[in-house]
């Protein structure tokens, strides 16, 4: 199951996250329909207010299915159907929809037939593990592996200015397959609200959850769910399946409390365990690296800065996380990310309702 997200980015950086190329092969970034409706949070959960990509022809009769725009849009699918005035009387939960009984159930089947497919975004999503012979659960931040990519030089079209601000080379978003449908209210005024669509966990996620988002991984895996115009139904279901590209780390209970919206709801926590995970020999070498780079076991007021502007902080949680991370140093990507300037922040919100 997915119950919890975040998605803290401020609105003109998330855009740039979600850069995309059209049918034509164009660089072009997603435009927002109601805007003012987002509001970034460490810690949302369902009935709140979360951005979700969509294509253009949904709204636009004459757009390119192609093209995409963001929308806000309340977590927890309100059917077009229901009667009742007020959405919280809904007497079933939507936060998420079983990918094996999705063509069965009316509240989903009707709008996925109506191609209603979207992409939730998010930085990553919590899930708890059940800490065996006792009540408690520990809570785990779980996300896309980072890769610092290397921005080309010369003086080729991709150095343009137009281009600089479409290419995204920092923390990357996960996407999960989510269907949406409209509820019109009493009085009128529309209502948007979606599913996330889960699958049976993937091995490594297995030991915290049954359960997982149906996680879209890569631009043609998001382009075909997306693109309701040229993709069929039964050919975009091929795309929801658990994948194994995907690292977590565990987090404060902090995050248990959707109240507290901070960063540090997804920052790592150290974890007492009696026995270290086996890591392969780049793991090893990769820990060893980042612990020499690592400032000792404490959360600085004011983040130091390496030579390419980006903050440094500790990566230990490595060491203790039972999944390390298989492609490049995610942690410490994570930790700079994490520990922007004060004022590059947005400012802690309560989610939309």
């Amino acid at each position: 199951m997915c119950g919890r997200t975040s998605c803290h980015l401020p609105r003109e950086v998330l855009t740039r996250a979600c850069a995309y190329q059209d049918r034509q092969g164009q660089r072009r970034l997603p435009q927002w329909r109601d805007p003012d409706k987002y509001c970034p949070s460490y810690n949302k959960s369902p009935q709140s207010s979360s951005p979700v990509l969509l294509s253009r022809l949904h709204f636009e009769k004459d757009a390119d299915s192609s093209d995409r725009i963001i929308i806000p849009m309340r977590w927890g699918l309100v059917p077009s159907w229901f009667k009742e005035s007020d959405p919280s009387k809904l007497q079933f939960n939507t936060t998420n929809c079983r990918s094996d009984t999705i063509m069965e159930k009316q509240s989903f089947k009707v709008p996925l037939g109506k191609g209603r497919r979207c992409v939730v975004l998010a930085d990553g999503f919590y899930e708890w593990q059940r800490c065996q012979g006792t009540n408690q659960r520990q809570p785990y931040f779980i996300y896309f592996p980072q890769i610092k990519t290397e921005k080309s030089g010369g003086n080729d079209a991709s150095d343009s200015s137009d281009n600089k601000e479409k290419v995204w080379d920092n923390w990357r978003l996960l996407t999960m397959a989510g269907i949406f449908d409209c509820w019109e209210a009493p009085g009128g005024e529309c209502l948007y609200s979606y599913s996330i669509i889960t699958v049976d966990s993937c091995r490594g996620l297995s030991d915290i959850h049954s359960r997982m988002p149906a996680i879209l991984d890569g631009e043609e895996a998001v382009s075909k769910w997306l693109d309701f115009g040229e993709v069929a139904t039964q050919e975009a279901l091929k795309l929801i399946h658990p994948i194994d590209n995907i690292t977590f780390h565990p987090v404060s209970p902090v995050v248990n409390n959707s109240r507290n919206n901070t960063p540090e709801c997804l920052a790592p926590a150290d974890l007492l365990v009696k026995k270290e995970p086996k890591a392969s020999g780049s793991s090893q070498r990769m820990m060893q690296w980042l612990a020499t780079k690592s400032p000792k076991k404490e959360v600085p007021d004011s983040p130091k800065k390496d030579a390419s502007g980006l903050p440094q902080w500790s990566s230990q949680f490595l060491q203790k996380s039972p999944l390390p991370a298989k492609r490049g140093a995610t942690s410490s990507f994570l930790d700079r990310w994490l520990k922007q300037e004060k004022e590059d922040e947005p400012m802690a919100k309560k989610p939309n309702s």
